[in-house]
């Protein structure tokens, strides 16, 4: 599938053709053929979390993953800050997170004609080794590789992949619920919008 530009950095540098999964009817064993996917933001996926930490009725998808060979890199988008960082261990969490704070005119567009405001992104399923040396407040500047993904034994057991999620709320800490209830849809797509507004049409 091919790409259109935006006025961002490339999160992933993605090559002309990809896969883009649709999840919308569970879990499946066939195998992607291309290195490269999209899973969809969101989108339901019954079935495909079943760890204590869904609690049996989180199902709604409300980031983009971006999947690629482990050890891939990650870019950041924009100049910003690191917000946040740590390791989610729960069994099907994000294991190594970075939560990045940037200043955008938001809802972005080409002209940049709304206000300035503060958006938070998280970055999951990461590897171990891109924590290390992070502080709170450091910059990263647009284009700058900051982390990269991590393998299925450290991301918290998911197909190396980038969970990648807006927030418009202030994270307390490292994590943000990339997945929630269907009923808490309409809450979850103000508070996490779309992240194509940032990535671009992807799919």
């Amino acid at each position: 599938m091919g790409r259109q530009p935006t006025p961002f950095a490339p999160v992933v540098l993605m090559p002309q053709e990809y896969w883009v999964f649709n999840f919308t009817r569970g879990p499946s064993d066939w195998e992607c053929p291309y290195d490269y996917q999209i899973g969809r933001y969101d989108e339901v996926r019954p079935g495909m979390y079943t760890t204590p930490l869904f609690g049996g009725e989180r199902d709604l998808h409300v980031g983009i993953d971006i999947g690629a060979p482990a050890g891939t890199e990650i870019h950041s988008f924009f100049e910003g800050r690191i917000h946040s960082f740590g390791i989610n261990e729960e069994d099907g969490s994000y294991g190594p997170t970075i939560i990045v704070e940037y200043q955008l005119s938001w809802p972005p567009t080409p002209r940049n004609d709304h206000p300035v405001r503060p958006i938070w992104v998280l970055y999951g399923h990461l590897s171990t080794d891109s924590l290390d040396g992070l502080e709170p407040g450091m910059p990263v500047s647009k284009g700058q590789v900051f982390a990269r993904m991590g393998e299925k034994s450290e991301n918290g057991g998911w197909e190396p992949h980038v969970h990648f999620q807006i927030s418009l709320i202030e994270p307390t800490k490292p994590d943000l619920p990339g997945v929630v209830r269907r009923s808490d849809r309409e809450q979850a797509l103000h508070d996490f919008p779309d992240p194509r507004l940032i990535l671009g049409p992807l799919y």
